[in-house]
């Protein structure tokens, strides 16, 4: 019993929960204040972002260097170690220090 509400307001629910389910990609403060105009639109919920660090990912409750497997916060104190699993899903899903360049390769 009782209730949990995120840092940003947003109030979970266990039955009818709309936020993040696949159909709607906003960000809660997005639905809470409307998005902003094409070419600016929010990379995270925090805006303007915070800067990840060198050869890291934001994971969303910190920053996660893959070559310590180690997660912190945003005031760099650890929070814990990534298994197998959140590994993978970091590195396939999540935001990165660095940008890479691909390349449009035509069909022959």
């Amino acid at each position: 019993q009782g209730k949990y509400i995120f840092a940003d307001g947003l109030e979970y629910k266990d039955k009818k929960w709309h936020y993040c389910d696949g159909y709607d990609r906003r960000f809660y403060t997005e639905i809470c204040s409307g998005l902003k105009p094409a070419g600016i639109s929010r990379l995270t919920n925090l805006d303007p972002p915070k800067k990840i660090p060198e050869g890291c990912y934001d994971c969303g409750d910190g920053f996660y260097n893959p070559e310590t497997r180690v997660i912190v916060d945003y005031k760099l104190k650890f929070l814990r170690n990534a298994d197998d699993d959140e590994h993978e899903w970091i590195i396939r899903t999540c935001r990165k220090a660095w940008d890479e360049t691909i390349e449009h390769k035509p069909k022959p």
